[in-house]
């Protein structure tokens, strides 16, 4: 099993990253590199995965892959892309503290 094995899902995945993502810091030609590096990523955890598991999985900021145990010679290949803006602020300031909620207080003697 090779990268060139997933090839049509890595022609899939490019075609979309190009027509439908927007990203300021990758082009489609660096996202289909880091998509072959991931690839390889994910064969390597697959192959390499413990007994009683059934996926290979890599990521990055941008795309994550995951290689599937299939009944078939390969497994099967998702490839997501992990949407994010990077113009989205934190809701909760720096400064804030989270709430412990209170519960109700219970009289032992009723």
């Amino acid at each position: 099993m090779t990268v060139d094995s997933f090839q049509p899902e890595i022609d899939k995945a490019v075609s979309n990253y190009d027509r439908y993502v927007v990203c300021l810091h990758k082009t489609p030609e660096d996202f289909a590199a880091s998509l072959v590096s991931l690839l390889q990523k994910a064969i390597r955890a697959f192959d390499t995965r413990a007994a009683g598991m059934r996926h290979g999985i890599a990521l990055d900021k941008d795309v994550t892959v995951i290689l599937s145990q299939s009944d078939e010679a390969l497994p099967l290949c998702g490839i997501y892309f992990n949407l994010h803006s990077p113009y989205q602020r934190d809701v909760l300031s720096k400064t804030a503290q989270p709430v412990a909620e209170k519960s109700p207080k219970v009289n032992p003697n009723s």
